[in-house]
C-alpha cells in the first residue's frame, strides 16, 4: 500500500466509513426518547427484592445464570456504609445488625446512613470529580480561589438535604436567574467558575473563549453525558451535534460575567452587617481618602504600564469608562483588569521617602479599627453582563480569530428539539441560562435523569449501565442492561427529582446485596466463561477503596478523625520533598485541622495531595466521569514507608496500650477498628505469635520494623511491646483487607 494511504487525513476518511457499522439499533439509541419500560417476567421470583431486581436477572436468566446469595451481614453492612458514607461501621455497628433479626433490619440501617451526615461528604466527592473542582486556577501561576470551597459545601449540603436533582442543575447553570435571593443558589453558579483559567495572560479574546469552551464541554459532560465539545472545530464525527449546534448551545453561556464580591448576607444579618459597616467608613474615611489620594498617581502610573502589554481589544475596553461599555467589553475589562488589580494590591511598595513613612503610619491607625470593621462572607460566583449577551459566532477550526456566522441559542436537534423558544430577559439579565437549566429538567429529557442514575449506579457497582458516564454517544460504551437505566431515570422523576430515593433503591436490592465469593454462586464455572468480566452482575464485584476513602478510614481507625464539616479547606502535611516546591502549602497550626476528612483537604489543580495522587486522584483540569484504578509499586511504598501511614500506626498502637493489657483484647480491638471484624482464632494466634516474635527481636535491640514508637509509652509498657504493636497495627493498615471493599 502507498504509504499516503496511511496518512491521519486518510485514517479519518477511513472511520469516517466505518460508521453505519457503528450505527446502534433504535432501542440502544442513546439519544432516545425516555419512556418508561415493561417489568420483564423472571422464573425466579422469589430472589426479587425490588424494580431494579428484573431487568438483572431477566438477563441472568437468558443465559441461564443464577445469581449469588447476599453476602453475610458484616460483609453487607461494610459495604454499604463505606458506599453511602466513605468510612467504617464501628463493632458494635456491626453487632448490632448482626443480631437484629427483624425483617427490615437491614432498610433501616440504609435509612440510618442516608441520613448521616457523612452521606453528603462522601457523594459530593464523586460530584467534585465530574465537574473537575479545585480551589486554584491552574496554569503556570496556578492563584489561589479564596471562595471555591463555598461551592463544595454547597454540594455536600445539597446532598444532605436531598435537594431535588433538577433544582441541584436549575442552581448551578442559573442560580442568580432563578433564585437571586438565595444565597446558596448564588454560591452554586460557582460550577460555572471551575475551569482552568489564565489570569496572567495577554489576549483576553482567547481567554474569554477557552474560559467559554471549557464552560461549554463540562456542561454537556457532567448533565447531558454527551462529547459536544468534539463539534467545537468541526461537526462531530461520530454523534450527530454539528458545529453550528456546538456554538448554539455555548451561546447560552456567552453573557456570564465572572463575580467576587457576592454578598452572602440577607434580611436581618446584612442589616447589621450595614450598620456596623457604617460605624468603621465613618471612623475610618479620613484616614483611606488620604492613603488613596497618595497612591492614585501610582495606580495610574501601573494602570497604564500594564495595559498596553494585553491585547488591543482588552485595553481599549479597560480605558472606555464603565457606563460606556458594551457587554464584551465589560466581559473583556473584567477579565484582563484582574491581573491589573493584584498590582494595585502592590502598589504601595513603590512609595518612597516620607510618603511612605506616612503611609504606613496611616494604615498602622487603620489596623486599630480592624476589630470594628464586620466581615461579609462573599462567594466566587457568576452572573450576567446584562439583559443583552455578545453574539455568538461559529468559529473556522474552532479558532477565535476566525469568527463567522452569528448564531442564536439552540438545543441539539438529536435530543427532540432545537428552538429555546421565548428567552425571558431582565434587566440584569440574559435569562439564556434560565432557559437552558429548565430545558435540561424537563421531566421527559433524553438525558438528564438517565446520566445521573447511570453515574449512582456506576460508584456501587465499579461501572455503570453505561461504562463511560461522560460519554452516552456512539463512542461510548452500550448500556448492558438499557431498560435497567430507562426505569431508574423514569422513577428518578417520578420521585420528584430525588436521589436519595434512587439511592435506596439501588442498595436494597438484592443485585447489590450479593456476595463476592464466587464459590457460593452454583454457576460461577459457566458465568466465568460466559460473562467474565461480570457485566451481567452475577456476584458482587470487590473494590479497591480510592485514596481519600483510605485516608479517612486510616483516620477513623487510629482515632485521629476530626468529624468537623464545612468552611475554609483543612492542610495536612506534606513530605518534606515537596515542602521545596513553590505549590506547596504549610501544614494548619492545628493538627486536628489536619485530620479533617479528605473532601475537605485543600485541593490544588498543580499540586495533587501524595496520598491521593499515587490512589489515583484525577486530574482537576478536566471532568472525570469514572476514575481509574490502577495498582502500582509507589501505592506500596507509599503505604509501608509513608508518613501518613506511620503517623496512623503510631496513633493507633499509643491508644490501644493505653487501653488494654491483655494482649487477646488488644488484639481484638485493632481488628475491629481497622478491618471492621472480630479476628478468628486463626487471625489472633498469629498476631500474638507476630507480636512475641517482634518484642524479642526488639528487646535483643533490634529496631521495629517501622523504626518508630508511640510518641509515649503508657505506664507498665515496654519499648519491646510497644514496638511489636505498633508494627501489627501497621501491618494491618497495609492489609487487602483494608484497602478493598467486598
Amino acid at each position: 500500500m502507498h504509504h499516503s494511504l496511511l496518512s491521519f487525513p486518510n485514517l479519518l476518511a477511513l472511520v469516517a466509513l466505518t460508521l453505519p457499522a457503528l450505527a446502534r439499533a433504535d432501542d440502544e439509541n442513546p439519544f432516545r426518547k425516555l419512556t418508561r419500560p415493561a417489568t420483564p417476567t423472571v422464573a425466579n421470583g422469589q430472589w426479587v427484592k425490588n424494580g431494579v431486581d428484573p431487568f438483572v436477572l431477566q438477563r441472568l436468566e437468558q443465559k441461564h445464570l443464577l445469581p449469588a446469595p447476599s453476602a453475610d451481614r458484616p460483609t453487607l453492612l461494610k459495604r454499604v456504609t463505606y458506599d453511602l458514607t466513605g468510612l467504617m461501621p464501628s463493632l458494635a455497628e456491626i453487632d448490632s445488625f448482626v443480631h437484629d433479626k427483624s425483617p427490615d433490619a437491614y432498610e433501616r440501617v440504609v435509612d440510618r446512613l442516608l441520613q448521616s451526615p457523612h452521606f453528603g461528604e462522601r457523594w459530593a466527592q464523586h460530584w467534585l470529580d465530574v465537574v473537575r473542582y479545585s480551589e486554584t486556577e491552574g496554569f503556570k501561576v496556578d492563584r489561589y480561589r479564596n471562595d471555591a470551597w463555598r461551592y463544595r459545601d454547597y454540594v455536600i449540603r445539597a446532598f444532605n438535604a436531598d435537594l431535588p436533582y433538577d433544582r441541584f442543575v436549575k442552581q448551578q447553570l442559573a442560580g442568580d436567574e432563578l433564585e437571586p435571593n438565595n444565597p446558596e443558589a448564588l454560591v452554586a453558579t460557582g460550577f460555572l467558575r471551575l475551569h482552568a483559567e489564565e489570569t496572567n495572560g495577554a489576549n483576553y479574546l482567547q481567554i474569554r473563549q477557552d474560559v467559554l469552551d471549557d464552560v461549554t464541554e463540562v456542561t454537556g459532560l457532567a448533565f447531558m453525558g454527551m462529547t459536544v465539545s468534539c463539534a467545537r472545530c468541526h461537526d462531530h464525527k461520530f454523534d450527530p451535534i454539528s458545529q453550528k449546534e456546538y456554538f448554539r448551545m455555548q451561546a447560552f453561556f456567552a453573557g456570564i460575567l465572572q463575580r467576587d464580591d457576592v454578598q452572602l448576607l440577607k434580611g436581618p444579618a446584612k442589616l447589621e452587617y450595614d450598620a456596623k459597616l457604617a460605624v468603621w467608613d465613618k471612623e475610618t474615611r479620613p484616614y483611606r481618602d488620604e492613603i488613596e489620594k497618595m497612591l492614585k498617581p501610582v495606580g495610574e502610573q501601573i494602570f497604564e504600564e500594564s495595559v498596553v502589554a494585553l491585547d488591543e481589544v482588552t485595553e481599549k475596553a479597560l480605558r472606555t469608562s464603565a457606563e460606556k461599555r458594551t457587554p464584551m467589553q465589560t466581559q473583556l475589562a473584567m477579565l484582563g483588569g484582574k491581573q491589573i488589580y493584584r498590582k494595585f494590591e502592590k502598589m504601595h511598595r513603590r512609595l518612597k521617602g516620607d510618603d511612605k513613612a506616612r503611609y504606613d503610619d496611616l494604615k498602622k491607625k487603620l489596623e486599630a479599627y480592624d476589630k470594628m470593621k464586620p466581615e461579609m462572607p462573599l462567594a466566587m460566583a457568576i452572573n450576567d453582563v446584562g439583559a443583552t449577551a455578545p453574539a455568538t459566532r461559529i468559529l473556522g477550526g474552532g479558532d477565535f480569530r476566525r469568527p463567522k456566522k452569528e448564531v442564536e441559542p439552540g438545543f441539539p436537534e438529536c435530543l427532540g428539539e432545537s428552538e429555546p423558544g421565548v428567552i425571558p430577559a431582565a434587566a440584569a439579565s440574559s435569562g439564556r441560562r434560565s432557559a437552558f437549566a429548565n430545558w435540561l429538567t424537563k421531566s421527559d429529557h433524553p438525558m438528564t435523569s438517565r446520566v445521573i442514575v447511570n453515574r449512582l449506579w456506576s460508584h456501587y457497582f465499579g461501572k455503570g449501565i453505561v461504562a463511560t458516564p461522560n460519554d452516552f454517544g456512539i463512542m461510548g460504551t452500550p448500556a448492558t442492561h438499557p431498560e435497567l437505566l430507562d426505569y431508574l431515570a423514569t422513577e428518578l422523576v417520578a420521585r420528584e427529582w430525588k436521589l436519595k430515593a434512587i439511592h435506596r433503591l439501588i442498595v436494597t436490592s438484592a443485585t447489590y446485596r450479593q456476595t463476592s465469593r464466587l464459590e457460593l454462586n452454583p454457576t460461577a464455572e459457566i458465568a466465568k466463561k460466559a460473562d467474565p468480566e461480570n457485566r451481567l452482575l452475577w456476584h458482587a464485584n470487590i473494590r479497591r477503596r480510592d485514596g481519600e476513602g483510605i485516608r479517612d478510614a486510616a483516620l477513623q481507625a487510629s482515632g485521629l478523625f476530626n468529624p468537623r464539616m464545612f468552611d475554609a479547606s483543612a492542610c495536612p502535611e506534606l513530605p518534606p520533598s515537596i515542602l521545596q516546591s513553590s505549590r506547596a502549602w504549610y501544614p494548619d497550626d492545628r493538627v486536628e485541622d489536619r485530620n479533617r476528612r479528605s473532601v475537605y483537604v485543600f485541593n490544588r489543580r498543580n499540586l495533587t495531595y501524595p496520598l491521593f495522587a499515587a490512589f489515583d486522584a484525577p486530574n482537576r483540569s478536566s471532568s472525570c466521569g469514572a476514575r481509574i484504578t490502577t495498582t502500582t509499586a509507589p501505592q506500596a511504598l507509599l503505604m509501608l514507608n509513608g508518613e501518613f501511614s506511620m503517623l496512623q500506626a503510631k496513633a493507633l498502637s499509643g491508644k490501644l496500650l493505653a487501653e488494654h493489657r491483655d494482649l487477646r483484647k488488644l488484639i481484638e480491638a485493632a481488628y475491629g477498628r481497622v478491618l471492621g471484624r472480630r479476628p478468628s482464632d486463626e487471625d489472633a494466634s498469629r498476631a500474638e505469635w507476630f507480636v512475641g516474635q517482634q518484642s524479642a527481636r526488639i528487646a535483643k535491640g533490634e529496631p521495629p520494623t517501622s523504626e518508630s514508637l508511640p510518641q509515649a509509652l503508657p505506664p507498665g509498657v515496654d519499648a519491646a511491646l510497644a514496638g511489636a504493636v505498633f508494627d501489627l497495627c501497621h501491618a494491618l493498615l497495609n492489609s487487602a483487607e483494608f484497602m478493598y471493599v467486598e
